[in-house]
């Protein structure tokens, strides 16, 4: 997840999961190709979802955009992907849905049945699977900027959790990378 400094994914309502402050160049973009390319499975909650459908089909062809662009549109269409939702029925570009009351048992059948890495897209599903026990790691690229305000990358959260620094990388435009393993 792009997240500021105070942990917002956004700052004002409807930037879903992005805006004016997100500083994303050429070899920030790459890294998340690589780390898109590595995985097994998306998971992605219908925000993330409906915002990624909108733009990358297209991009993949697009020759007006830089090739890392169109790459990760390609990798996004063709990646095994799985929505949650409780509105939608259908959905393109190898995507499953499930929903209903058991989602969060449904991706724990889910994680369990996938060899490899499960990727996850969105602060409403972050949180349940958080609360859930279901996340192993998580993976913040942190922008260097304090929102003050907007939606934070969990929703309320009632416990603590510990985690682990496994890596760490610096990217330019001041953005790093973190990534933890989830302790507790």
């Amino acid at each position: 997840m792009n997240v500021s400094l105070d942990l917002r994914i956004e700052q004002a309502p409807g930037e879903n999961g992005g805006g004016e402050w997100m500083r994303i160049g050429d070899e920030l973009h790459r890294e998340f190709n690589e780390r898109v390319r590595a995985l097994s499975a998306l998971v992605q909650g219908w925000v993330v979802y409906e915002i990624m459908e909108q733009f990358w089909p297209q991009a993949r062809t697009d020759e007006s955009l830089p090739d890392f662009m169109r790459e990760y549109g390609e990798l996004w269409t063709t990646a095994p992907k799985v929505l949650v939702s409780r509105t939608r029925h259908t959905a393109d570009h190898n995507t499953r849905i499930i929903g209903g009351d058991d989602a969060i048992g449904q991706l724990a059948t889910l994680r369990a049945e996938t060899d490899g890495t499960i990727g996850v897209g969105g602060a409403t599903v972050a949180t349940q699977l958080l609360r859930a026990g279901l996340l192993d790691e998580l993976l913040l690229f942190v922008h260097p900027v304090v929102l003050g305000s907007g939606r934070p990358l969990f929703d309320d959260h009632d416990g603590r959790v510990e985690l682990d620094l496994l890596e760490q990388q610096s990217f330019p435009q001041g953005v790093t990378m973190q990534r933890y393993a989830v302790v507790s």
